[in-house]
């Protein structure tokens, strides 16, 4: 349960590395047209190499990481919404077929099954509080034992017709399945090498902009600043959408789902 709930913080790490990048950004435009400045002042205007065509070779590198992390970030995040649905379906299926079941057993099943949908929304809910993420973890986990065990004493008792067993048992596995599918995914994400290269070449980028920039006699700071808030912002965006539920990206919408099918155990 460790390893599951190792969950980070997207306002941190999305605000931290956007703002580090911003300001690295602008530093490395600074130390590349200082650098430029320099070969000027010792070898002369002609002796200025032209590096437009490595810039641009580093430029459509960064363009085409940031495309596939961005894209990467953008399917993940709507894989979650999907499980999030799919929770909520597998638990009122789960809930519907507990009339298949003698109805001397459903009153202790329906109650742990309420609780149980409580303590699910309730794991999402309390983000970034790790510690009662991890009380409730622990606590459905328990209750899916006990709904299992409720469940299977429930199919032994006389009355209950043929294939019953494998209905009720079938739609309690797919519920209990996918609720450690939405934990295990929260710890899908790029390796940080990945966010280490797109860091890289945005530092790379800004410093042979710099130093192609080191002819002209003027300092362009909109372009500059507007190139570093953009890389940087845009970074922060992927990070944010990386680890919803803290940022300004979030999933809490989508668990109105799952809401609703508990209001509708009555």
């Amino acid at each position: 349960m460790e390893t599951m709930l190792q969950i980070i913080d997207p306002v941190y790490i999305g605000g931290g590395i956007g703002g580090a990048m911003f300001v690295g950004i602008l530093l490395f435009l600074s130390l590349g047209r200082w650098i430029g400045a320099r070969g000027i002042a010792r070898y002369g205007a002609a002796g200025h190499p032209n590096v437009s065509s490595l810039e641009a070779a580093v430029f459509a590198l960064m363009g085409l990481l940031i495309a596939f992390t961005f894209s990467g970030a953008l399917t993940r995040f709507d894989q979650r919404r999907a499980q999030a649905v799919e929770e909520a379906n597998a638990i009122g299926t789960a809930w519907l077929r507990l009339d298949l079941l003698p109805a001397p057993a459903q009153p202790k099943l329906r109650a742990a099954f309420r609780a149980y949908a409580d303590a699910r929304i309730a794991t999402y809910r309390k983000l970034p509080d790790l510690e009662a993420v991890k009380r409730e973890v622990a606590r459905s986990q328990k209750l899916q034992s006990e709904i299992w065990a409720q469940s299977v004493a429930a199919l032994r008792l006389p009355g209950v017709n043929t294939g019953t067993e494998v209905l009720v048992t079938g739609a309690m596995n797919q519920m209990f399945d996918i609720a450690s599918v939405r934990l295990v995914a929260t710890q899908i994400h790029p390796p940080s090498i990945v966010y280490a290269m797109l860091v890289g070449l945005a530092l790379a980028a800004a410093l042979l902009a710099g130093y192609q920039s080191a002819a002209e006699k003027t300092r362009d700071w909109m372009h500059q600043i507007g190139f570093a808030v953009i890389v940087a912002f845009t970074v922060y965006v992927i990070l944010d959408i990386e680890y919803p539920r803290l940022g300004f990206v979030r999933l809490d919408a989508i668990d109105q789902v799952l809401v609703n099918v508990r209001e509708a155990m009555k």
